[in-house]
């Protein structure tokens, strides 16, 4: 039934214990891994630019490499891909041209005046995916 799982990956904490989730999914059942990072486009994207002073084509890059390293490891097999844009409306997108059947991402579990601020990439994903969607939250 899921052969096909998307993983949506910024490389933030929250996206690397989703990503051992969803390499432990797809290990279970012999699935595929899709792994998708969003080069973040637009005014949220340069707050964070700033604040982290990287370039957000490298920050993607280097989140889907770390997610493809960890599946191959474990023998999963992975396929990657950079997108541009709003990070919710691409792994969406993603999931309605691609053959998925699940997506996993991350949730910083943020609440409050936090998440009425910033929003939840997350909760827009699960609002609006074609497919079910497995939300991994931060430890706390």
């Amino acid at each position: 039934m899921y052969q096909d799982l998307l993983l949506a990956t910024d490389g933030s904490d929250p996206a690397r214990r989703a990503t051992e989730h969803a390499v432990e999914l797809a290990s279970q059942l012999d699935a595929t891994l899709h792994v998708l990072s969003v080069s973040e486009e637009g005014p949220q994207a340069e707050s964070k630019q700033d604040r982290l002073r990287n370039e957000p084509d490298a920050e993607a890059e280097t989140a889907a490499e770390a997610a493809e390293e960890e599946a191959r490891s474990a023998d999963v097999e992975t396929t990657t891909a950079i997108r541009h844009g709003v990070p919710q409306e691409q792994v969406v997108e993603f999931a309605e041209t691609n053959p998925v059947d699940m997506i996993v991402v991350g949730t910083a579990g943020r609440s409050g005046l936090d998440h009425l601020i910033s929003g939840s990439v997350a909760e827009e994903i699960v609002r609006n995916a074609p497919v079910p969607v497995v939300t991994v939250r931060e430890q706390s």
